[in-house]
């Protein structure tokens, strides 16, 4: 029983930021060691390595074969062998004629191989710069993998069958010509692709330029390929432990100018055995998965020539790792059966947050079949768990000569799990984000880092600002009302100026198309100005608001607003301060006065005077008026005795009242009867009972009346009066 193991290449994972890309790495690797040490996997053995023909030239280094790393996610292979035309030997090879025509230069290695299993498979993407412009036409680049021994029968050398051929194709081989975008290029016809292959558009899906921007970021020669086919794969049935021989060529045809590279995948040279394939949900790490955020999913991949079979596979998991402790049981009973048709299974390990803070502890899983050939093989992959990342933020330090409300922040993060999301205290977002530091001194803003586990690490970043260039005061002259004559004016501190100076005013407002150069400036309306002071190294601005002087209000009082002639008035300015003020009494008397003064007038003639008041400044003004009553005084008399005997003197009692409004009277005897009673200004008593009645006696009489005066002013009064009839 022969066993054959595929060592398992284990990664130290660094969590830091890198390029993904392309790299041509090992410049001293030979085409032997290209085979040995990077081409083959698990069941096979190899020897007899040649390069072109020599073996010699095989030990030695050749610019035609080289190793190359992937770590772009967007090219499905991360490292391998690439053969290419670029700078390859002239080659004369029948077989790679017979597919191509004339052939010039290229690479050929040739090795014999013992195969553990009954199958052969390995993985390839063929590239060249040929695709924009020589789309069927002649000038096609070709390559083949040739494969000779026992039961092979084919129409090439040793008859040897060509192995990288046409998906689902009557043996179709893989070219320019038969696998493209299904669209002659350049000079080419559809007529030299159909005679190649009658189904060559359909092969289009073969055919990608998705790697070019990845090629073009490579460097020489792959930054020269245009188009590629997609990843495909080579098998070939083989009978157990006998010797094969394979040839792998590539060349250019007709020219030497045009290069093309057939990229080999590592360790996929193999025979029978089941592939042990380890992805993480995360793109950028399929070697290291992170407690309580990542999955690894475990395929299982067996040679696709076994699917008709019922094959068992027996796993046994190890490493520093503890099922159960660190990660769920995920193989139970250590047998996966793969049926009839199934060449994939997958398994899962989700790693357990144990919160334990621990050294990185493996988990390697090693997958036992037996091949057709009897023979035990197995394959090994190892993941690693790890605790939570030390992730290290860094941001930005900024120092600055001027006040800036814009200023540029950044933030990067090392020894996490990218994508990182980026937050900052200020509520921007991104790695790259702006904060303002509009005074001096340090003004501190915090970042904090989110990976893609959802861990957050924090820095903070610190903007130091050291102006000197300032303003130093805003003043104003506020306009009178009505005018448009304010001024403002503007202060800077000279002792923070570096170089010349530039002052500017603009306004009123922030988007007004006026401005000056200056310091003052006059003859302005109301409204927000703004200031700037620009020197070698600032600018500062500031802004102030030119107030207007409001429109005065006139008010005034009157003392007294009534009263008997002649009668003097004191009227009280109880106006807003203005600058002049206008009085006209009313009664021909006015005066114009510049301030708040008391004004007095008198009226001598009875009237209602309108005294008006007009208040100005500036251009605004504003006017008020009252009204003076003037009446004249009551008179009235109390005579003490009347003589009703019809001689026409002192026949009557009456009052004479002078400038009343109303009156109210009544005159009772000894006795208290009422003789007389009236409501009349102007009554008189004739001596009878309510001047109509029956003669009143002799005697004294008394009476009592209630007088009311223009003003509305009352007066009552009582007296006797002494009636004689003789």
């Amino acid at each position: 029983m022969i066993k054959h193991l595929l060592l398992s290449i284990i990664v130290l994972f660094s969590f830091g930021v890198s390029a993904q890309q392309m790299n041509l790495i090992q410049p001293t690797m030979t085409p032997a060691q290209a085979v040995e040490d990077v081409l083959l996997g698990a069941g096979i053995n190899a020897f007899n390595i040649t390069y072109n023909g020599s073996a010699a030239e095989a030990n030695q280094t050749q610019s035609s074969v080289r190793r190359f790393s992937n770590t772009d996610p967007g090219f499905p292979i991360s490292g391998g062998v690439l053969m290419h035309t670029n700078g390859g030997q002239v080659t004369n090879d029948p077989d790679l004629a017979a597919i191509g025509g004339n052939i010039t230069n290229g690479a050929i290695i040739e090795f014999d191989f013992v195969p553990s299993g009954d199958t052969l498979s390995f993985n390839y993407i063929f590239s060249s710069m040929e695709y924009s412009g020589y789309t069927c036409s002649n000038y096609n680049d070709v390559f083949g993998f040739f494969i000779s021994g026992p039961g092979i029968s084919g129409p090439y050398t040793n008859n040897a069958v060509n192995i990288a051929t046409v998906p689902n194709s009557n043996n179709i081989p893989v070219g320019i010509n038969s696998v493209n975008g299904g669209v002659p290029t350049g000079g080419g016809t559809a007529a030299n692709c159909a005679a190649v292959d009658p189904n060559w558009q359909a092969n289009a899906i073969y055919f990608t330029t998705s790697y070019n921007p990845i090629y073009s970021a490579a460097g020489l020669p792959m930054s020269d390929y245009n188009g590629s086919t997609v990843l495909l794969p080579a098998n070939s049935s083989l009978t157990c432990s006998d010797t094969f021989h394979i040839k792998l060529a590539i060349s250019n045809v007709f020219d030497s100018g045009l290069d093309s590279g057939v990229f080999l995948e590592a360790n996929s040279f193999s025979s029978a055995v089941v592939d042990i394939k380890i992805e993480t949900d995360q793109s950028y790490s399929d070697t290291l998965l992170v407690e309580g955020c990542m999955e690894a999913t475990v395929n299982l991949v067996r040679p696709q020539n076994q699917l008709a079979d019922t094959l068992d596979v027996v796993l046994t998991v190890g490493g520093t790792a503890l099922e159960v402790d660190d990660y769920p049981v995920f193989a139970p009973g250590g047998v996966i059966t793969f049926l009839p048709g199934v060449d994939t299974i997958a398994l899962t390990i989700s790693p357990v947050n144990d919160g334990v803070v621990e050294p990185d502890e493996s988990v390697t899983i090693t997958a036992y079949s037996i091949t057709p050939c009897g023979d035990t093989v197995f394959s090994e992959g190892t993941i690693w768990i790890t605790d939570k990342p030390i992730s290290t933020v860094t941001a930005s330090d900024t120092s600055l000569l001027c006040a800036n409300d814009s200023v540029p922040i950044w933030a990067y993060t090392e020894d996490g799990f990218p994508p990182y999301t980026y937050e900052w205290s200020n509520g921007e977002t991104g790695a790259n984000a702006f904060a303002e530091a509009l005074s001096n001194g340090e003004t501190t803003y915090i970042v904090t880092s989110i990976d893609s586990c959802g861990f957050k690490f924090t820095d903070t970043t610190t903007i130091n600002v050291n102006q000197t260039l300032k303003i130093d005061s805003l003043k104003q002259q506020m306009a009178e009302c009505g005018i448009d004559n304010g001024i403002v004016f503007g202060y800077g501190d000279q002792s923070g100026y570096t170089g010349t100076p530039v002052y500017k005013w603009i306004g009123p407002g922030s988007n007004s198309t006026d401005f000056i150069n200056g310091t003052v400036w006059g003859n302005k309306p109301s409204g927000w100005y703004y200031f700037s002071i620009k020197d070698d190294v600032c600018t500062v601005m500031d802004s102030i608001f030119l107030e207007q002087e409001p429109p005065p209000t006139a008010s005034f009082e009157a003392t007294p607003e009534s009263g008997y002639a002649p009668l003097d008035v004191t009227f009280v300015n109880n106006s807003d301060p203005a600058t002049t003020y206008y009085w006209d009494f009313g009664n021909g008397e006015s005066n114009i006065v510049g301030d708040l003064s008391d004004q007095y007038s008198t009226y001598y003639q009875e009237g209602v005077y309108t005294v008006t008041l007009v208040t100005e400044k500036g251009n605004c003004s504003d006017e008020t008026s009252r009204t003076v009553t003037v009446t004249l005084p009551l008179g009235y008399e109390m005579p003490n005795i009347f003589t009703p005997n019809g001689d026409g003197v002192n026949d009557f009692f009456t009052l004479n009242a002078e400038n009343a409004q109303s009156l109210e009277i009544v005159i009772l005897n000894r006795w208290g009867n009422v003789v007389f009673e009236s409501t009349d200004v102007d009554f008189k008593w004739n001596g009878q009972k309510d001047n109509s009645g029956a003669e009143c006696t002799d005697g004294t009489y008394f009476y009592q009346f209630t007088i009311i005066d223009l003003n509305g002013q009352s007066k009552s009064e009582q007296g006797f009066v002494q009636l004689v009839n003789e």
